[in-house]
């Protein structure tokens, strides 16, 4: 069987994600990535046979997206011309997590393909969404990646397509600590802007993974770590808490190592927001921005209770079972969508 799998290089969670499901994949057969976009920090280990510039999302210092450059990089024309030329239909079956130009192909082309990730859960109205709907929000997440049929990823199995999130091996094997430090993972606000939050709890180490630093070094109350896949998850593992974005793989692993989570969602975006109202029902503090009352928020978050831990009901073998299981019943409705085409021909000219 020949795979293509297209990951979303926007952020550092479909990538990761991918690292640890194309070796479950690649016991169906051979697995071609196509990746798109260009803003991951994460070192891509992954069989790239195909890469677009895509759709990238851009991030200010403040928390929120820089509007102005994804402007400036989007191309309509080139997304067009690539889509034309990106040879989905030469593959026996098409997984898209959550890239456009992967979902234009098909369509051009009348290829079937599997939404599979995070924001295919989305598809389901049972998901968590925040208390004021955003109507353009929605119609992202409802048609920036269209495909045939989807397999979710959530929290919580909130509907019977959706499934438990994937959870890298180093965190399924790791023995938690607690070492005292803070983990903390804020791409949407410059080093110097969450740096000057952090230094107002002079006696708490923080480890701040940054998108500048190329080495450890540690500057007052914070060690300065660069964004390394191994080396945020090790710190994760032995952290007393972890505050990061209202992103998914991440809240996800925190959730699981049972560690103490502070999130503060990228302003702006539909998603994450979405997510927040999710982790509230885990028991998750949700900080709008940072503020001057961060010290004592982050104190009455380190002195209170713990959330809800996350249980995995599906491992990631049982996941790619399912998505094969619905890429195979996927191909018997296009087998058989495709003789009725046959026969309404054969019928029309007689």
């Amino acid at each position: 069987m020949k795979i293509f799998y297209a990951v979303q290089a926007t952020g550092n969670g479909h990538i990761a994600r991918a690292k640890e499901l194309i070796p479950y994949l690649q016991r169906y057969g051979q697995v071609d990535v196509f990746l798109s976009g260009n803003n991951s920090n994460l070192k891509v280990d992954l069989p790239v046979k195909y890469q677009s510039n895509g759709v990238s999302l851009f991030y200010g210092n403040r928390g929120g997206l820089d509007y102005f450059k994804m402007a400036k990089e989007l191309s309509l024309f080139n997304i067009i011309k690539e889509a034309r030329s990106l040879p989905v239909d030469q593959y026996d079956l098409v997984i898209n997590d959550f890239e456009s130009i992967t979902s234009l192909a098909c369509k051009i082309k009348q290829v079937p393909s599997i939404g599979f990730g995070h924001q295919a859960s989305f598809k389901s109205s049972l998901t968590p969404r925040p208390n004021k709907k955003d109507w353009m929000g929605e119609f992202i997440l409802n048609n920036y990646a269209s495909a045939t049929k989807y397999i979710g990823l959530h929290f919580e199995q909130y509907d019977e397509f959706i499934y438990s999130p994937i959870i890298k091996e180093q965190v399924l094997l790791a023995s938690p600590k607690n070492q005292g430090h803070i983990s903390v993972y804020l791409s949407h606000y410059s080093d110097e802007v969450v740096a000057s939050y952090l230094n107002q709890l002079p006696n708490q180490l923080f480890h701040l993974f940054s998108k500048k630093e190329k080495t450890v070094n540690q500057r007052a109350n914070i060690l300065y770590m660069p964004i390394d896949n191994a080396l945020f998850t090790e710190s994760m593992i032995n952290a007393a808490g972890v505050i990061t974005g209202a992103g998914f793989e991440t809240p996800a692993e925190a959730l699981y190592l049972n560690k103490k989570l502070l999130c503060v969602p990228i302003k702006g975006q539909y998603e994450q927001l979405c997510n927040a109202a999710a982790l509230k029902n885990f028991g998750v503090p949700i900080l709008a921005n940072l503020n001057a009352n961060f010290s004592k928020q982050v104190e009455a978050w380190l002195n209170g209770a713990n959330q809800t831990q996350l249980h995995l009901s599906f491992n990631t073998g049982t996941i790619v079972e399912k998505l094969m299981e619905t890429a195979a019943s996927m191909h018997v409705h296009q087998e058989e969508f495709n003789q009725y085409e046959l026969d309404h021909l054969s019928l029309k000219f007689r």
